[in-house]
């Protein structure tokens, strides 16, 4: 057995705080799996992702930077998309294969893959016309021609060119090509479009080059047996590792196996997904015990965000199932339903089985924990807004960060402070109350609450603590002009950040701010 603990980071896509039992004792979505890890690990009460939606997230996870220095300013990586990170920038399977880890990633990657064409609607990613959509688009010759030579080359910018030593899984199960990854290569070439039964209904948002036969019920189970050949592999080498997790559901498309469908008694295929992902993590704990590894394993498992409001959660919350927990908004919001997520991490013999942590803590801490694992040091160009759980994990000190930044899917910022959060908005910053509809409303600009008195978010005191606003908008200020939120030289944005989003906000202009 390894010295150095391997390390397992389970990261599930698009589930609610509020989906996970040991969070949500009211809750109706039974979650065995992360229930038992809870008793024999850490549970984190006040966990953020970076940002409020997939890629940015992702990019804090692997960087331990917040999305906002990168160039993605709002939204998530496109259809086809470049990479997100760049290639000289530290990941943590970069980090961790400086001391010695074996890297893999295994699932969802949606950070940009560098495909070596220049793909087009018609062919690589069509929607098809107002009242056709149940008619099937027929590849033409033509088509598998230019398939045959996207395809057959290798992708420039996927997880084997930034840390990770093996990767296996899809770039977004949604999203064309449906097909498997390797490596840098597809797992053959596709050869026919992904059938309309398989397009809208929560499946897939498109349709364009799938392989045959291909159907969404196969990802979990095929993430779960590569986990365990994995986990299987490296422990025969008695080298460490570090395998990432990042799953493909509860997010659509709510493809559920057979087993599971009607499993929540909810009447949801969103809820029935999130007991089939559960199983899966139980899967991936039983194969650490079964491989031996388990008392030398760091796990964690968190959340890339909140659920998403399309998946039927006002039928959920009627049956009494509330997927953001007692927090305000969804996923793309800037309140908290939209980046509060549930996080868990068991380490045998570190952290104390059945503990709670209340402290704030963020995705981004990846990077500097595993430093703190390994003994090793960051250079000031990595993981600018990453700090260790360890002294969490030991139960040993007071809080290791004092402010976490969010952001939604419009771009849209907020800061907490302690107890105190600002939005920078008048409404979410997403989907659940657009601020342009918010600014018409009338709303004020920003919003402060105290999330210790309360974390729902209900009563906006911007008037009362007029001092506090402006405090807190200095600190996000500075911040952001620092490039980075840790001590160490200053460092440059990608590009320049805009806090304020204006042209989100008809009407509202620049004179409107001069007095925060």
């Amino acid at each position: 057995m390894s010295r150095k603990p391997n390390i397992v980071y389970f990261l599930v896509d698009d589930m609610g705080y509020g989906d996970a039992s040991c969070l949500n004792p009211e809750g109706k979505i039974p979650t065995p799996h992360l229930d038992r890890l809870a008793r024999e690990g850490m549970t984190f009460t006040d966990a953020h992702s970076s940002s409020a939606v997939c890629s940015p997230s992702r990019y804090s996870v692997l960087t331990g930077r917040y999305n906002w220095r990168s160039s993605l300013q709002r939204f998530i990586v496109g259809l086809y998309g470049e990479p997100l990170i760049a290639a000289d920038r530290l990941t943590v399977p970069g980090l961790l294969k400086q001391h010695g880890y074996h890297t893999a990633c295994i699932g969802k990657w949606h950070l940009g893959m560098g495909w070596n064409f220049s793909p087009t609607e018609a062919d690589f990613h069509p929607r098809p016309a107002p009242g056709a959509e149940t008619a099937d688009f027929e590849a033409t010759p033509e088509q598998r021609r230019l398939w045959q030579a996207a395809f057959s080359q290798p992708t420039t910018g996927g997880p084997t060119t930034r840390g990770f030593d093996y990767y296996f899984g899809v770039d977004i199960p949604n999203w064309p090509p449906y097909c498997f990854i390797e490596n840098d290569r597809t797992v053959g070439i596709p050869s026919e479009f992904l059938p309309s039964r398989l397009v809208g209904n929560n499946l897939a948002s498109y349709s364009g080059p799938a392989m045959p036969y291909w159907h969404f019920e196969q990802l979990l189970p095929t993430w779960a047996k590569k986990a365990d050949q994995y986990i299987g592999e490296r422990t025969a080498a008695g080298e460490p590792f570090f395998l990432y997790l990042p799953m493909t559901s509860p997010h659509t498309p709510l493809a559920v196996n057979k087993p599971w469908i009607g499993k929540s008694g909810l009447d949801n295929l969103y809820a029935d997904l999130v007991m089939e992902t559960d199983a899966v993590f139980g899967r991936v704990l039983d194969a650490l015990e079964q491989h031996g590894v388990a008392d030398n394993t760091l796990v964690v498992f968190a959340s890339d965000n909140g659920c998403a409001h399309y998946i039927g959660i006002k039928d959920m919350e009627a049956r009494g199932h509330f997927p953001s927990g007692p927090f305000r908004g969804y996923k793309s919001d800037a309140w908290d339903g939209g980046h509060r997520i549930p996080c868990i991490a068991r380490w045998p013999g570190v952290i104390r089985p059945g503990s709670q942590c209340g402290e704030l803590v963020c995705l981004a801490d990846l990077m500097a924990t595993c430093a703190d694992i390994v003994g090793g040091s960051l250079p000031s160009q990595a993981g600018e807004d990453s700090v260790s759980l360890l002294p969490l994990f030991r139960e040993t000190g007071g809080p290791v960060r004092e402010h976490v930044v969010h952001h939604s899917i419009d771009g849209k910022f907020a800061i907490r402070d302690r107890r105190w959060k600002l939005v920078l908005c008048p409404g979410s910053g997403g989907w659940t109350h657009r601020d342009a509809v918010a600014a018409k409303e009338g709303l004020p600009l920003v919003q402060l609450y105290d999330m210790q008195a309360d974390p729902g978010e209900t009563t906006n005191l911007h008037a009362v603590h007029p001092e506090k606003v402006k405090a807190m908008l200095a600190l996000l200020k500075r911040l952001v002009a620092d490039g980075r939120s840790t001590p160490g030289p200053r460092q440059e944005n990608d590009v320049p950040v805009d806090i304020w989003k204006l042209d989100t906000m008809p009407g509202v202009t620049p004179d409107q701010i001069d007095d925060y």
